[in-house]
């Protein structure tokens, strides 16, 4: 089967330097072990991963900057950064911005790769992640969000997310452990 799947890891490499940046790290930690169940099918199909972070403001830098300053002991995201760290064939997409679209080389990327369905995981459900969406839904992507691949600041912002994604962009919410890659794929 041709890579025509694409798995979105949007905001897991986070400083996590914010107010109320604790609760985030808290809700993060029980969703790295999914994604990383994602990234190693992913892998095994031949399909990309593609990192899809912020900058935080540091416009000089590129990915390998990023990564050794998001993974630095004294950073509060440090750990989940270190757990979830890309490899070096994932694609990584800076952006300046809340939707992995906007002013990014995603759009691009993407019809490149031959991608016409998108798996978006990570942070924040009701920011980031929903902001991605709604762009990918925009350009006709079938999505697949599973519901324990995202995280936000609370459960309730998060099942809110959820729900938006599902009822107005047609995402499939299906928790990771209900399917897998090729089930969604099929």
């Amino acid at each position: 089967m041709a890579a025509d799947t694409a798995l979105l890891i949007i905001d897991m490499l986070n400083a996590f330097d914010f107010e109320e940046a604790d609760d985030l790290i808290a809700a993060t930690r029980p969703i790295v072990d999914p994604i990383n169940r994602l990234r190693r099918q992913a892998r095994a199909a031949g399909l990309p991963v593609i990192y899809v972070n912020d900058n935080y403001g540091r416009w000089c830098d590129e990915r390998s900057d990023l990564i050794e300053w998001l993974t630095r002991k004294d950073t509060p995201g440090a750990e989940i950064a270190h757990a979830i760290m890309p490899e070096a064939d994932d694609y990584f997409v800076i952006k300046p911005e809340a939707s992995g679209f906007y002013a990014t080389l995603l759009p691009a990327l993407l019809p490149r790769l031959g991608i016409s369905r998108l798996i978006l995981t990570g942070v924040a459900a009701d920011i980031c992640v929903q902001f991605t969406a709604a762009d990918a839904h925009m350009r006709e992507y079938p999505l697949w969000v599973p519901a324990d691949a995202i995280a936000s600041q609370t459960e309730e912002r998060r099942r809110w997310a959820l729900k938006v994604m599902a009822q107005n962009l047609g995402a499939d919410i299906r928790q990771v452990g209900e399917r897998g890659i090729d089930e969604w794929r099929d």
